[in-house]
C-alpha cells in the first residue's frame, strides 16, 4: 500500500514530477517572475560579495588577484583578441547584462509603467532626482583633480539588491511600490547607460564608431524587415559589440543597442494563436495511440514541435530573450561580476584616514543621503504641482524608504567606478569601500523605515 501511494503521488494523471519540479507548475505572471528572479539574485549577490571580501582579506588573497587578471586571449589564424579575466567579465559579459536592462527598458516603455505619462511621470522624476542630487553632492565634496571623475557613482541604483530589500517587506507594502521601485530602477540605469556613454568615454576611434553604427543600422533593418528568428540578431550584436571595444565607446552599450533593436511584436496575433492550437490538438487527438510513447510515434512528435514552434510564434521575440536571458544574467552574470570586483583588501589599521576620505564620503553621502533628497523631493515635487500622483495603496513615507533602498548602488555603481578610475586604484579603492558601506546603511535604513510606516497587506485570496 506504501508503495502505491507513492506511485501516486508521482504519476498523476499521466503527469511525472520529479520532486523538484512541482515548483515549475506555478503560473507566474512576467512581473512576478522578474521579481522572484530579482529577489533570489540579490541574496546571491550577496553571497558573491561577501565571498570577494574574504577571498581579498584572506590567505587566498594573492591567488584571488592572480587569477581575476590572468590574460585570456580567443584567436583565429593572425587575428586575436586578448584581455584579463577581468576585462573579459566587465567588458563582454556584462554585455549581456546591459541587454537585458535594454530589454527590460524597452518593454517598460513598450507596455510596463513607462508607457503611460501619467504612471511614468513620478517614477522618473524620482530616478532623475536620484541621479542630479547624489551626483551634486559627490562633486561638491570632490570638485576637481582626478577625484571628480567619480561623480557618476552615486547616480546608480541596483536594481536586484534593491528590490530584494523590499521583497523581503512584500507582505507589508502594496504591490504598486514595488512595481514604482522597478521603473525608478529602470530608467535610472538608462541615465546611467547615458553617463557611461557620454561622459566615460575617453577617446574615439571614428572608422570602428562608424563600423558600429552601420552595424546597429542593420539590427535596425532586420527589425522593420520582420525578421524574427534571433540567430541574424546575435551574430551581429557580436560584431557590434567588438567594433564598440575597438572604437573607445565602452563595448557593453552594444548589449543595449542589440536590445533596441529586437522586435516587440509576434508572428501570430492571440486569436490567430488559438485557432492554430486547436488545430493542432485535433491532429493530436487523431494521432495518439494508447500504451504507445511518443518518442515512438512520429505524428505525435511532429504535432508536439509544430505547437511548440507556435508557442514561440505568439511570444514577441523581446519577451522570449528577456524570459530566456533573465535567468543567466541573474545567476551568473552579476554573481561573477560581484565576485570579480566586489574583493576589497581592508587594512583596519587605515580605516579612519578610509573613512575620512573625500571619494569614500562623497560616494556614501551620494548614495545614502542625495538618493534619500533627490528621489523624495522631486517626487513631493511632481505631486505637490499635480502632474503625478501615487501608486495605489501607497503613501509619501513608503516612497521615502524607498528612496533609501536605492541608495543600494552596488553593481552599477562599481562599474561606473571601474571606468572613472581605472587609472587611480587608490581611489578606486575608496569608491568600492563606500559603495558597499552605503549599500549596506542604505538597505538596513530602508528596511527599518518601511517596516515601521507600513502595515500588514490585507491578503487578496
Amino acid at each position: 500500500m506504501k508503495k502505491e501511494r507513492k506511485t501516486d503521488s508521482k504519476v498523476k494523471k499521466g503527469v511525472y514530477h520529479a520532486p523538484w519540479e512541482k515548483s515549475f507548475d506555478l503560473i507566474l505572471t512576467p512581473f512576478e517572475e522578474f521579481i522572484h528572479r530579482q529577489t533570489t539574485s540579490g541574496l546571491l549577490l550577496m553571497a558573491m560579495a561577501v565571498l570577494a571580501l574574504v577571498l581579498a582579506n584572506g590567505p587566498l588573497a594573492s591567488e584571488y588577484e592572480h587569477i581575476i587578471h590572468t590574460y585570456v586571449s580567443i584567436g583565429v589564424g593572425d587575428w586575436a583578441l586578448k584581455m584579463t579575466l577581468h576585462h573579459w567579465i566587465n567588458d563582454a559579459l556584462m554585455a549581456l547584462f546591459f541587454f537585458v536592462v535594454g530589454l527590460e527598458l524597452k518593454r517598460e516603455l513598450l507596455v510596463g509603467e513607462l508607457a503611460n505619462l501619467r504612471n511614468a511621470t513620478l517614477p522618473i522624476a524620482a530616478a532623475i532626482g536620484g541621479m542630479l542630487v547624489p551626483a551634486l553632492i559627490y562633486f561638491m565634496i570632490n570638485p576637481d583633480g582626478d577625484a571628480a571623475l567619480g561623480w557618476g557613482i552615486p547616480m546608480a541604483t541596483d536594481i536586484a539588491f534593491a528590490i530584494g530589500a523590499l521583497a523581503l517587506l512584500a507582505s507589508r507594502v502594496p504591490k504598486t511600490l514595488i512595481t514604482f521601485l522597478v521603473a525608478l530602477a529602470i530608467v535610472d540605469d538608462l541615465g546611467a547607460v547615458m553617463v557611461i556613454a557620454v561622459f566615460y568615454t575617453d577617446t574615439i576611434a571614428l572608422i570602428p564608431l562608424a563600423i558600429a553604427g552601420a552595424l546597429f543600422a542593420l539590427l535596425m533593418l532586420f527589425n522593420v524587415s520582420g525578421i524574427r528568428k534571433t540567430t541574424p540578431y546575435f551574430i551581429v550584436a557580436v560584431l557590434l559589440w567588438y567594433a564598440l571595444l575597438q572604437s573607445g565607446v565602452h563595448a557593453t552599450l552594444a548589449g543595449i543597442l542589440g536590445a533596441m533593436s529586437i522586435p516587440a511584436t509576434p508572428k501570430y496575433n492571440p486569436e490567430r494563436f488559438s485557432e492554430h492550437v486547436r488545430e493542432l490538438m485535433q491532429r493530436f487527438e487523431a494521432s495518439h495511440q494508447p500504451g504507445k510513447s511518443i518518442m515512438t510515434n512520429d505524428a505525435l512528435r511532429a504535432v508536439v514541435q509544430t505547437l511548440e514552434n507556435g508557442v514561440h510564434s505568439v511570444e514577441a521575440p523581446l519577451q522570449r530573450l528577456e524570459h530566456v536571458w533573465h535567468m543567466p544574467v541573474a545567476y551568473l552574470v552579476i554573481p561573477i561580476f560581484a565576485l570579480a570586483n566586489a574583493g576589497i583588501a581592508l587594512d583596519f589599521g587605515t580605516l579612519g584616514e578610509t573613512f575620512a576620505h573625500p571619494v569614500m564620503i562623497g560616494v556614501s553621502l551620494g548614495l545614502v543621503l542625495g538618493k534619500f533628497i533627490g528621489i523624495t523631493g522631486f517626487s513631493w515635487l511632481v505631486l505637490k504641482l499635480g502632474v503625478a500622483e501615487l501608486p495605489k495603496d501607497t503613501r509619501f513615507t513608503q516612497i521615502a524608504g524607498v528612496s533609501l533602498l536605492a541608495g543600494i548602488g552596488f553593481t552599477m555603481s562599481i562599474f561606473v567606478a571601474q571606468l572613472g578610475f581605472s587609472e587611480r586604484d587608490d581611489l578606486l579603492l575608496m569608491a568600492k569601500t563606500g559603495i558597499l558601506a552605503a549599500s549596506l546603511l542604505a538597505g538596513i535604513a530602508g528596511f527599518i523605515w518601511l517596516y515601521l510606516v507600513s502595515e500588514p497587506v490585507a491578503s487578496t485570496d
